[in-house]
Protein backbone atom coordinates (compact mmCIF):
# COMPACT_ATOMS: atom_id res chain seq x y z
CA UNK A 1 0.00 0.00 0.00
CA UNK A 2 1.15 3.45 -0.83
CA UNK A 3 0.17 6.40 1.16
CA UNK A 4 -0.17 9.70 -0.83
CA UNK A 5 -0.57 13.39 1.32
CA UNK A 6 -1.74 16.04 -0.96
CA UNK A 7 -1.76 19.56 0.06
CA UNK A 8 -2.70 22.85 -1.36
CA UNK A 9 0.24 25.60 -1.63
CA UNK A 10 3.66 25.06 -0.21
CA UNK A 11 5.24 26.41 3.18
CA UNK A 12 7.63 29.18 3.37
CA UNK A 13 8.94 28.49 6.67
CA UNK A 14 12.74 26.71 6.01
CA UNK A 15 12.45 25.00 9.85
CA UNK A 16 8.84 23.73 9.22
CA UNK A 17 9.73 22.36 6.05
CA UNK A 18 12.88 20.80 7.55
CA UNK A 19 10.80 18.66 9.96
CA UNK A 20 8.41 17.66 7.42
CA UNK A 21 11.24 16.20 5.22
CA UNK A 22 12.64 14.26 8.76
CA UNK A 23 8.83 12.65 8.69
CA UNK A 24 8.98 11.94 5.90
CA UNK A 25 12.52 10.29 5.77
CA UNK A 26 11.42 8.45 8.89
CA UNK A 27 8.17 7.31 7.66
CA UNK A 28 10.03 5.60 4.25
CA UNK A 29 11.23 2.78 6.66
CA UNK A 30 7.77 1.43 6.95
CA UNK A 31 5.45 2.07 3.85
CA UNK A 32 6.10 3.87 0.66
CA UNK A 33 4.99 7.41 1.33
CA UNK A 34 4.17 10.10 -1.18
CA UNK A 35 3.63 14.25 -0.28
CA UNK A 36 2.73 16.24 -3.43
CA UNK A 37 1.95 19.97 -3.38
CA UNK A 38 -0.95 21.19 -5.00
CA UNK A 39 0.78 24.56 -6.32
CA UNK A 40 -1.62 27.98 -5.09
CA UNK A 41 -4.02 29.26 -7.26
CA UNK A 42 -2.98 32.71 -9.02
CA UNK A 43 -5.57 35.68 -9.08
CA UNK A 44 -7.67 34.53 -6.21
CA UNK A 45 -8.68 38.51 -5.42
CA UNK A 46 -11.15 37.73 -8.14
CA UNK A 47 -12.49 34.59 -6.98
CA UNK A 48 -15.00 33.74 -4.61
CA UNK A 49 -14.61 31.48 -1.84
CA UNK A 50 -17.14 28.45 -3.82
CA UNK A 51 -15.02 29.26 -6.83
CA UNK A 52 -11.60 28.64 -5.23
CA UNK A 53 -12.80 25.81 -3.55
CA UNK A 54 -14.07 24.98 -6.53
CA UNK A 55 -11.00 25.24 -8.86
CA UNK A 56 -9.22 23.42 -5.97
CA UNK A 57 -11.24 20.52 -6.40
CA UNK A 58 -11.14 20.00 -9.88
CA UNK A 59 -6.60 20.20 -9.41
CA UNK A 60 -7.51 17.62 -6.40
CA UNK A 61 -9.65 15.25 -8.07
CA UNK A 62 -6.99 15.07 -10.95
CA UNK A 63 -4.44 14.00 -8.79
CA UNK A 64 -6.53 10.82 -8.32
CA UNK A 65 -6.49 7.20 -9.47
CA UNK A 66 -9.90 5.68 -9.39
CA UNK A 67 -8.81 2.84 -7.12
CA UNK A 68 -7.78 5.74 -4.23
CA UNK A 69 -9.20 5.84 -1.16
CA UNK A 70 -9.70 9.50 -0.48
CA UNK A 71 -9.87 10.80 3.03
CA UNK A 72 -10.28 14.51 4.21
CA UNK A 73 -8.82 16.35 6.68
CA UNK A 74 -11.76 18.00 7.86
CA UNK A 75 -12.84 19.88 11.34
CA UNK A 76 -16.00 17.56 10.99
CA UNK A 77 -13.94 14.70 10.92
CA UNK A 78 -13.96 11.61 12.89
CA UNK A 79 -10.95 11.97 15.69
CA UNK A 80 -8.87 9.20 16.93
CA UNK A 81 -6.25 8.71 19.47
CA UNK A 82 -2.45 7.65 18.32
CA UNK A 83 -3.36 4.03 18.83
CA UNK A 84 -6.89 4.29 17.20
CA UNK A 85 -5.51 5.91 14.32
CA UNK A 86 -2.84 3.02 14.24
CA UNK A 87 -5.65 0.86 13.67
CA UNK A 88 -7.43 2.66 10.79
CA UNK A 89 -4.56 2.51 8.45
CA UNK A 90 -4.06 -1.45 9.62
CA UNK A 91 -7.45 -1.56 8.25
CA UNK A 92 -6.94 -0.12 5.36
CA UNK A 93 -3.76 -2.24 4.56
CA UNK A 94 -5.52 -5.37 5.54
CA UNK A 95 -8.19 -4.40 2.63
CA UNK A 96 -5.88 -4.95 0.06
CA UNK A 97 -6.01 -1.06 -0.97
CA UNK A 98 -3.48 -0.02 -3.24
CA UNK A 99 -3.62 3.98 -2.33
CA UNK A 100 -4.58 5.36 0.25
CA UNK A 101 -4.64 9.55 -0.21
CA UNK A 102 -5.18 12.13 3.03
CA UNK A 103 -5.87 15.38 1.49
CA UNK A 104 -5.07 18.94 2.84
CA UNK A 105 -7.07 21.61 1.62
CA UNK A 106 -7.27 25.27 0.30
CA UNK A 107 -8.47 27.78 3.23
CA UNK A 108 -11.88 27.41 2.51
CA UNK A 109 -12.13 23.38 2.61
CA UNK A 110 -13.30 21.90 -0.15
CA UNK A 111 -15.58 21.50 -2.91
CA UNK A 112 -19.01 19.81 -2.61
CA UNK A 113 -17.44 17.32 -5.83
CA UNK A 114 -14.32 16.06 -3.62
CA UNK A 115 -16.54 15.42 -0.18
CA UNK A 116 -18.80 13.41 -2.35
CA UNK A 117 -15.76 11.32 -3.64
CA UNK A 118 -14.40 10.79 -0.30
CA UNK A 119 -13.99 7.67 1.55
CA UNK A 120 -13.92 9.18 4.98
CA UNK A 121 -13.17 12.41 6.89
CA UNK A 122 -10.78 12.69 9.83
CA UNK A 123 -10.00 15.78 12.31
CA UNK A 124 -6.64 16.31 14.27
CA UNK A 125 -8.11 18.11 17.02
CA UNK A 126 -10.86 20.49 17.37
CA UNK A 127 -8.77 22.97 17.55
CA UNK A 128 -7.91 25.22 14.33
CA UNK A 129 -3.95 24.94 12.95
CA UNK A 130 -2.32 26.57 9.70
CA UNK A 131 -2.57 24.58 7.02
CA UNK A 132 1.60 24.70 7.18
CA UNK A 133 1.53 23.18 10.91
CA UNK A 134 -1.17 20.16 9.85
CA UNK A 135 1.42 19.15 7.24
CA UNK A 136 4.10 18.06 9.95
CA UNK A 137 1.30 17.29 12.03
CA UNK A 138 -0.07 14.14 9.92
CA UNK A 139 3.01 12.93 8.57
CA UNK A 140 4.57 12.65 12.53
CA UNK A 141 0.63 11.09 13.43
CA UNK A 142 1.53 8.29 10.43
CA UNK A 143 5.16 8.30 11.53
CA UNK A 144 3.55 7.53 14.62
CA UNK A 145 1.33 4.94 13.61
CA UNK A 146 3.38 2.57 12.61
CA UNK A 147 6.14 3.12 15.27
CA UNK A 148 2.68 1.56 17.26
CA UNK A 149 1.63 -1.56 14.77
CA UNK A 150 5.44 -2.39 14.91
CA UNK A 151 5.50 -1.89 18.61
CA UNK A 152 8.69 0.32 18.54
CA UNK A 153 9.36 2.69 21.54
CA UNK A 154 8.58 5.92 19.86
CA UNK A 155 5.26 6.12 21.23
CA UNK A 156 4.72 5.41 24.93
CA UNK A 157 1.53 3.62 26.12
Amino acid sequence: MTIKLLAIGKTDNKQLQALIEDYQKRLGFYIKFDFEIIPDLKKVKNLSEDQQKQKEGELILAKLNPTDVLILLDENGKQYDSVGFSEYLQKHMNSGVKQVVFVIGGPYGFSDEVYNKANGKISLSKMTFSHQMIRLFMIEQLYRAFTILKNEPYHHR
